[in-house]
């Protein structure tokens, strides 16, 4: 298993920016796939990037691609969403999450997909 916190959430103007970490424990990092997901109130949780396990993969939601980057530093245990241009629909909690499985397609890491989630870090975005 591997243990997941998340880190860097808060409140932001419409336009800005924010970097949310994840810390890694337990089991090898480069042993796993990562990916973030997030879920809004009332909404279902829904995938937004993932990265393969040496960094040279990615896949996007449609709705952040262009404005997030996924990104993992495996000697810092650590995986990375740089969000810009953010707006008030990227509102939600997100949760970082790990995948033991190789993925053909990065963009298409599923909830049946994960192992360990993380406990969530709260994004919001002011209009």
């Amino acid at each position: 298993q591997v243990q997941l916190v998340e880190s860097g959430g808060g409140l932001v103007q419409a336009g800005g920016s924010l970097r949310l970490s994840c810390a890694a424990s337990g089991r090898t990092v480069t042993s796993y796939t990562a990916g973030w997901f997030r879920q809004a109130p009332g909404k279902e949780r829904e995938f937004v990037a993932a990265i393969s396990r040496s960094g040279s993969r990615t896949g996007y939601n449609d709705s952040v691609k262009g404005r997030f980057t996924i990104s993992r530093d495996n000697a810092k245990n650590t995986v990375y969403l740089q969000m810009n241009s953010l707006k008030p629909e990227d509102t939600a909690v997100y949760y970082c999450a790990a995948s033991w499985n190789y993925m053909s397609d990065y963009s298409a890491l599923g909830h049946g997909d994960v192992s360990s989630w993380g406990q969530g870090t709260q994004v919001t975005v002011s209009s």
